[in-house]
């Protein structure tokens, strides 16, 4: 039985586990929401994933395996660091140079992010390092990123 209510309540206490939850607004939804998907099957073991406005930190979507992960909050983090190595290149006067890809790794995790080529938004994701290759992980999020922007990634 789907009691409206409950739903929210269960959202104070942390984020929905094992669903993707989408804020995208408009047109944007769907290919956002495509690659979400594309990364939950092709990662089976996933822990966490976004897709993350850069410029806010905004999640305009998310994904936890647990409760006690928390993506949306982790979002603005990322967005952050994205931001200041941008800033680092621009100061380094690397204007000719884009960063595409952060990768953090953890004793036990690996957490990945990839930016757009549009440099706007960046899709997230954490995985156990015993259970997911960083080659296999970085190959499915070039496919979800070919979602979120598809024009841009076939020029």
């Amino acid at each position: 039985m789907k009691i409206p209510f409950l739903k929210q309540l269960q959202r104070l206490t942390g984020p929905t586990a094992q669903e993707v939850e989408l804020a995208a607004p408009g047109p944007a939804r769907e290919p956002i929401e495509r690659a979400m998907r594309h990364l939950l099957a092709e990662l089976p073991d996933l822990l966490m994933a976004a897709v993350v406005e850069v410029s806010t930190g905004k999640p305009l979507a998310t994904y936890t395996a647990e409760r006690s992960l928390r993506p949306a909050a982790v979002a603005g983090f990322n967005a952050e660091a994205v931001r200041q190595v941008q800033a680092s290149l621009r100061a380094m006067g690397a204007t000719a140079e884009r960063l595409d890809e952060m990768l953090f790794t953890l004793p036990s995790q690996l957490h990945l992010l990839h930016l757009a080529p549009s440099g706007r938004v960046f899709v997230y994701l954490a995985v156990e390092s015993r259970d997911t290759n960083l080659g296999i992980a970085r190959a499915v999020m070039r496919g979800a990123i070919a979602l979120v922007e598809p024009a841009a990634t076939t020029e």
